[in-house]
Formats: C-alpha cells, sequence, structure tokens
C-alpha cells in the first residue's frame, strides 16, 4: 500500500510489557504497517526539576513530577527484545522513537533497527539528528511547533550526517552539506518528514493539514502526518491529501491512567481508521483522466445521440425543432448537431429514430 500507517503505541503500555504486547495484537489486528513505541531512559530525557506539559497535568495530575512520570513509562532493553521479536511473529514492523543517543544506539546497534522515528521534539537537537544520519538509517522525522526555517536546518543536519564522515560539523558545514547535490540525494533517499500539531489533543483549527502540503513543495521529499487530533476524519483528509506515512496513537482503554490515553485511539476506532485510509488510497488511483474499467458499459446507455424529434421526409432541411438529443449513444454524436442544421435529410426518418450520416 502506498500509504505506511504506524500505530503509535507510545506510552501507553503504562511500563507494563504484558500490555505492550497487547498493544501490539491490537496493531496487527488492525492491519497496521508497524507498532511504535518509545525509547528512553527519565535519567537521559529530562531534568528531575522539569516541569509537565499542561494536558500531562490534566491527564496524570500533580502528584508526580514528569522525571517520575518518565521514569514509570520506561520499557527495559529486555522489554524492547521481547517486543521485536513479538512482531515479527506478529508479522508487523517493530518502531519506536530514541530520545537521546544512548537509546539511539540501542535500536540501531542491538536491535538493527533499519527505520528510525524521530519526534518533533528533537527537531533542533542537532547532536542526535546528526548521529542518526551517521546510522544511515531511514529517518522519519516529525515536525511539529517548527518553522520551515527549522525545518530546513533539521534537514541539512542529516544531510551532512549521511554524507560528510571526517568535516568537523558546524552550522556552516551543516548547510554546505544540505546545498550539495551529494546532501540533496541522500536526504532524498533517507527522510521522511511528518506534518504533526503538538497538543495532545490537537485542535481541529491548529491542524493545518496544507503545512504538509508545503513541506512537500519546499524540500522535495515524501510527507505524511502525525495525527494528534480526536477521531479518525484527519488521518483519512491526510491520506487523501497524499500522506505517504500517517501516524496515530491508539490504546487499549481510552480510560486508563496515562498521559497519551484519552488522545488515542481505541481499538475498534484504530481498525476503522486503517480501513478507511486503506480505501482512500485505492480511490486515489493514478491521476490519469480517462473512464475507468467499469464506466465503459455504462457510456453507450447514458450518453446520447442525435435523433429525429418529429417525423423528417427525405429531402427536408434539418432544424432545431426537428433534430434532438436522447439516449443511448453510439450514434452520431451531439457535437455534431450545428453541422447538420440546414442539410436536408437523404432518408425518412421516424420520430425518435436515431440519425446517421
Amino acid at each position: 500500500m502506498s500509504v505506511y500507517f504506524i500505530a503509535e503505541a507510545g506510552v501507553n503500555h503504562n511500563g507494563s510489557l504484558d500490555m505492550a504486547l497487547r498493544l501490539v495484537d491490537v496493531a496487527a489486528e488492525a492491519g497496521a504497517n508497524a507498532v511504535k513505541f518509545q525509547t528512553f531512559t527519565a535519567d537521559s530525557l529530562a531534568r528531575r526539576e522539569a516541569p509537565k506539559a499542561a494536558y500531562q497535568k490534566q491527564t496524570t495530575g500533580n502528584n508526580e513530577s514528569q522525571f517520575q512520570m518518565l521514569h514509570r513509562l520506561e520499557l527495559s532493553q529486555p522489554d524492547h527484545e521481547i517486543l521485536i521479536k513479538y512482531c515479527i511473529k506478529k508479522r508487523i514492523d517493530f518502531l519506536s522513537t530514541p530520545f537521546d543517543e544512548k537509546s539511539l544506539d540501542f535500536l540501531t546497534d542491538k536491535l538493527h533497527l533499519r527505520t528510525i522515528k524521530l519526534g518533533s521534539g528533537d527537531v533542533t537537537n542537532g547532536p542526535l539528528l546528526l548521529r542518526a544520519a551517521q546510522k544511515n538509517v531511514h529517518i522519519i522525522l516529525s515536525t511539529g511547533m517548527s518553522t520551515l526555517g527549522e525545518v530546513e536546518t533539521a534537514l541539512a543536519c542529516l544531510a551532512f550526517g549521511y554524507t560528510e564522515a571526517d568535516t568537523p560539523p558546524s552550522l556552516d558545514a551543516l548547510l554546505a552539506a544540505y546545498a550539495s547535490s551529494k546532501g540533496q540525494v541522500a536526504v532524498q533517499q533517507h527522510v521522511t518528514l511528518l506534518h504533526c500539531t503538538t497538543e495532545y489533543p490537537a485542535p481541529f483549527a491548529e491542524v493545518n493539514l496544507r503545512a504538509m502540503l508545503t513541506m512537500r513543495e519546499a524540500f522535495n521529499l515524501p510527507v505524511g502526518f502525525s495525527d494528534h487530533t480526536e477521531g479518525i476524519a484527519i488521518s483519512i483528509a491526510a491520506a487523501a491529501l497524499g500522506a505517504t506515512v500517517i501516524e496515530k496513537h491508539f490504546t487499549l482503554d481510552k480510560t486508563l491512567p496515562g498521559p497519551d490515553h484519552k488522545a488515542s485511539l481505541e481499538p475498534h476506532n484504530l481498525t476503522e481508521l486503517v480501513r478507511a485510509v486503506r480505501t482512500v488510497e485505492t480511490a486515489l488511483g493514478n491521476g490519469i483522466k480517462a473512464p475507468s474499467p467499469s464506466e465503459w458499459k455504462n457510456r453507450e446507455i447514458v450518453r446520447k445521440s442525435l435523433v429525429a424529434k418529429c417525423p423528417i421526409r427525405i429531402g427536408e432541411s434539418l432544424t432545431s425543432e426537428k433534430v434532438t438529443c436522447k439516449r443511448p449513444g453510439g450514434g452520431m454524436s451531439p457535437f455534431s448537431f450545428w453541422s447538420l442544421l440546414g442539410r436536408r435529410a437523404l432518408k425518412d426518418y421516424a420520430e425518435d429514430e436515431a440519425l446517421d450520416e
């Protein structure tokens, strides 16, 4: 299929391997291409005094810090190894988002992932972007909270990482790498951009789906959509606009405790969304305007031919009062109507009889 659908489990396992395995089951049964988790340690991701986001306070309260919440939501390295083996069994791709360089190394060097998803919060994280590109993996980069210029700088960092092994990194060196033909080719071969609105749930009025098309035109890269809105409508719209990747959070139960459950789809909604996206991508077609196979049998029935509006005698002059257009097609085209006017009938026609040359 042309749309790569990522079912975003994220941290909706609540730190439980058993729940994470059940999320894999749901994603596979829904028909998603991949199920994605998040790889981090609280120590590497956030300072101990880092505040919670407003939506995290609403969903998890104020009794614990962001650091404490993250620590509770970690998956261990053995958990990851079990999950990836289970995904192979379930015939669904395993993906994860690393939030630090050590987690990135684990995913690429130990689990041998060839595709890495980087979150919106790391669009400006030059060291992580650089290290990810140096792994020579495909990168799916979410761009929430970013300006077009910030996305371009991130791409420059990736271009440098893909193409420069010996040059010391600097902003000028990154931009030079991105401007080079080698850098452009590397980015086009390895990078997919996701438009995203980083709020949970994202207000519909702030989604701005057309920004996805703006990035496609600006960077000549495949683009997709990471959907944080409620429901399934916006992901379907993104598919209709040509998204090559769609990512959507899902959960076993929206009422479970945790920061992301409330803004996630439940299993039946995830299945409905995947089916809708597959329907849309099938309907998009090849873009060539021509009769479809099923239309050919209807053309002659639905189209019209020139017929006698009343009885016409041989030799009579043809006028608009004597000629009209009626179904079926297959006879003289109505486009010949004007060229017939003033000509004389070469035979008798009964009312409703099709005219011929």
